[in-house]
């Protein structure tokens, strides 16, 4: 997915004389050929991430869509009062490209880790948030970014699913499950349904096996698909995201008011995981691989493993 960013924006400088690029040292190599050839619009500010946003916003003042982009904990945690003030504040667009995820660099400690960048987003007004689940849907996602002014984060990861899709910015039925989840007793209804965001989506697959359950898939969580999720959801929700566990829990909530139902919403644990490892460990203390994932969904729906 990074190199994916790295060509599509750099095509994008090439192509379009409003397009604008700040980065705060982290891929300033892969960009320095785009940065020779537009000295006017791509800048390398150093180890600066808020210098980066209020450069950002100050280019997006001028009339130029700026793609700011860094390791997720520089660009979202450690510049958060910039993304506050000088976009937010001062209703400036800006599109955040952010790698290492909640763990990719575990390798590197916590201080690259950020499983909390978007419900840090969540605080602010106006965001668009998507979570590609395939480099493949990179692409189109930045290149819809370059012909508005919005404000929108793009939250790469190593992790991704063996196939893309697309047209995941609203919910998208992968596996249809039967009324009532095939249960013995049950009633005509519709059956459970499992959300999965971004790179969650094969793990789900293969953690539902043999369950009748709906899969759906979305790569835009913000804003939420509330048309869509009150279409699908039954009495039993899942929601499996790849960051902060209930992230998604407001907008779900929200989304099915008035609809009796229970949720279950999986995700990055609050607990750090002090050992290093890589992110394949990670996910497995989190429970977010294929085994945990299905003990949670099994267990939450009744369903004996």
């Amino acid at each position: 997915m990074r190199q994916t960013f790295v060509d599509t924006t750099t095509a994008l400088l090439d192509e379009d004389p409003r397009t604008a690029l700040v980065l705060a040292d982290i891929s300033a190599d892969v960009f320095a050929p785009a940065i020779r050839r537009h000295p006017e619009r791509a800048f390398n500010v150093g180890i600066r991430e808020g210098l980066m946003v209020g450069v950002g916003g100050g280019l997006a003042l001028t009339g130029l869509r700026p793609f700011l982009h860094s390791y997720a904990p520089f660009l979202l945690d450690r510049a958060y009062e910039q993304i506050k003030l000088d976009l937010g504040h001062q209703d400036a667009g800006a599109v955040l490209v952010s790698i290492g995820a909640s763990y990719d660099a575990a390798a590197e400690g916590y201080t690259h880790q950020s499983p909390g960048d978007v419900a840090l987003l969540d605080t602010l007004e106006g965001w668009t948030v998507h979570v590609p689940g395939h480099r493949d849907e990179v692409p189109p996602m930045l290149r819809a970014a370059a012909r508005h002014d919005d404000r929108v984060y793009v939250r790469l990861s190593v992790q991704e699913n063996a196939r893309a899709h697309p047209d995941g910015g609203r919910l998208r039925v992968i596996t249809q499950g039967g009324p009532d989840g095939g249960r013995p007793g049950g009633h005509a209804r519709r059956g459970p349904l499992v959300v999965a965001v971004g790179p969650m989506l094969d793990p789900v697959l293969e953690a539902t096996r043999g369950m009748d359950v709906t899969v759906a898939y979305t790569n835009t969580p913000r804003p939420w698909d509330t048309e869509g999720l009150r279409a699908l959801a039954g009495s039993e929700v899942v929601v499996v995201e790849p960051y902060l566990a209930g992230t998604s829990a407001r907008p779900v909530a929200e989304a099915l008011g008035g609809v009796p139902h229970r949720a279950l919403h999986l995700g990055v644990g609050h607990a750090e995981v002090r050992r290093y490892g890589n992110w394949r460990d990670h996910a497995r203390e989190h429970g977010l691989d294929e085994a945990g994932l299905r003990r949670s969904i099994g267990a939450f729906l009744g369903y004996a493993d």
